[in-house]
């Protein structure tokens, strides 16, 4: 039986609120929405992948994590929030999926920090592209990168 996210939390609004500006966001800049919300692994829910999608112009499938504060801060570093078990579950999870799709295209993991609430207005938008989740040989973000 699948969970159901509480709506009346304001932490769960902002969440869904950011993922919606984040795929308008990729839609606009050419990729293929796949997916939201996404478990390949029925049995566990922190396999979860936010956003699957296609960039057309990479010809490369890439999975999304995205995080929405309410407002950056001046000490603040990039991808802060994905610390070393959630790097872990979202590794397992986009290798699940592309199992059970038996994808052997290239693929990538990007972060999209979304900052702003539905409340503010026009959210500010930093999209990481090339994050270091699985061990290939391209350029990644390093996850210890400050901003």
């Amino acid at each position: 039986m699948k969970a159901r996210r509480d709506i009346a939390n304001i932490g769960v609004r902002h969440g869904d609120w950011g993922e919606e500006i984040a795929t308008d966001y990729l839609r606009v800049r050419g990729f293929e929405i796949l997916g939201r919300n996404v478990c390949p692994v029925l049995t566990d829910r922190r396999l979860e992948i936010d956003v699957i999608a296609y960039d057309l112009k990479a010809d490369t499938l890439v999975f999304v994590e995205v995080k929405q504060s309410d407002h950056r801060t001046p000490w603040q570093r990039r991808l802060r929030r994905i610390d070393r078990n959630k790097r872990r579950n979202l590794r397992r999870a986009c290798n699940a999926w592309r199992r059970r799709h038996h994808w052997e295209g290239g693929y990538r993991f990007d972060v999209i920090e979304i900052y702003g609430t539905p409340e503010t207005g026009v959210p500010e938008i930093d999209h990481i592209e090339k994050v270091n989740l699985f061990a290939k040989g391209e350029n990644y973000v390093d996850w210890s990168e400050g901003k």
